[in-house]
């Protein structure tokens, strides 16, 4: 996946979080599903998020960003901010 594919999938999660929200102000979602599904698409934001800084932070220093790997949910939610 290159930098390009996870902006990608970074807008792709972004409109689903505002269609979950749209769905629960029309009643279409209980609270307790909009939650999950919101925890889901928030979690794989924020793991496309680690992923395009790790391959950023490998071309930087010269390095091949194809070497960057996802990490973890636990991992990356982990993070102390």
């Amino acid at each position: 996946m290159d930098d390009k594919d996870i902006l990608g999938h970074i807008d792709e999660l972004i409109k689903t979080e505002h269609e979950l929200r749209q769905k629960l102000a029309a009643g279409e979602l209980s609270g307790h599903e909009e939650r999950a599904q919101l925890r889901d698409a928030e979690e794989a934001l924020d793991q496309c998020w680690d992923l395009l800084r790790q391959r950023r932070a490998r071309r930087e220093f010269g390095e091949d960003p194809d070497g960057s790997a996802a990490r973890s949910v636990s991992e990356v939610e982990g993070y102390q901010q």
